[in-house]
């Protein structure tokens, strides 16, 4: 993964260096903006056609299909395969992984928003893009290294989703706020993090195709952290139908 060889964003970059990153910046949001898109449309058409849903989930029994447990598969497969393989396969067809991904999430997450009422969904998302936002510019802006963060973080990640996992299990209400409520945190360190990173990262690229994957690599970063904090500020504070 390009983390092997990126290096920490100066504290003092060049302004050539400046519009460099800022250019970078540019395309890897328009990218996570395209695929949060792209998910919110096709959970949408799942949502609102029965035919659609009726694929993956029996509409009597609620139950999900052989399709929609493919779907789920597809989804994780593919985050680690497009993470994996960012260097090696052409940018094509990392662009084309990355569609494809972001319409599956939107297809495994309709389910879910369905448990909330739209109003819930809505404030949770306007929350999620105002804490995101501030994040960001706080990452791009301050002059202290966030590398170190990264083992923290990570043991963080996986402390939450083993919780998570052994509270599917016990289904306790205090676990899953507690959970929720260091996701949050998790995931908000996760967005400074990574938008550091990626903003160092750019500076090692060797040329313009390594630019572009890089872009497309930093969108799932982001698009990932964007909507874990999204679904863990939905948990907290949304209004179940």
């Amino acid at each position: 993964m390009y983390q092997s060889y990126g290096r920490p964003y100066p504290a003092a970059p060049t302004v050539g260096e400046l519009e460099l990153v800022n250019a970078f910046m540019r395309r890897v949001y328009n990218w996570m903006a395209g695929g949060l898109a792209l998910s919110a449309l096709a959970a949408w058409l799942m949502i609102s056609s029965p035919a659609v849903f009726g694929l993956f989930f029996n509409l009597y029994t609620g139950a999900p299909t052989v399709l929609y447990w493919g779907v789920l598969i597809a989804v994780f497969g593919l985050v680690i395969g497009l993470s994996a393989g960012i260097r090696r396969i052409r940018v094509g067809t990392a662009a084309t992984l990355f569609i494809v991904y972001a319409v599956l999430n939107g297809i495994f997450l309709a389910p879910i928003l369905l448990i909330y009422t739209s109003a819930s969904v809505f404030k949770a998302f306007l929350i999620t893009a105002g804490t995101f936002g501030i994040t960001s510019i706080w990452a791009s802006t301050t002059k202290r290294d966030l590398s170190a963060w990264g083992s923290f973080l990570f043991m963080g990640l996986i402390g939450l989703i083993i919780a998570s996992v052994v509270n599917l299990f016990f289904a306790s209400p205090m676990v899953d706020w507690i959970v929720s409520v260091v996701g949050v945190g998790l995931f908000v360190g996760l967005t400074a993090y990574d938008t550091q990173l990626l903003r160092g990262m750019v500076l090692e690229a060797a040329n313009e195709v390594t630019v572009s994957k890089m872009a497309i690599f930093g969108a799932l970063k982001l698009y990932l952290d964007f909507l874990n904090l999204f679904l863990m500020l939905l948990r907290l504070f949304g209004d179940r139908r």
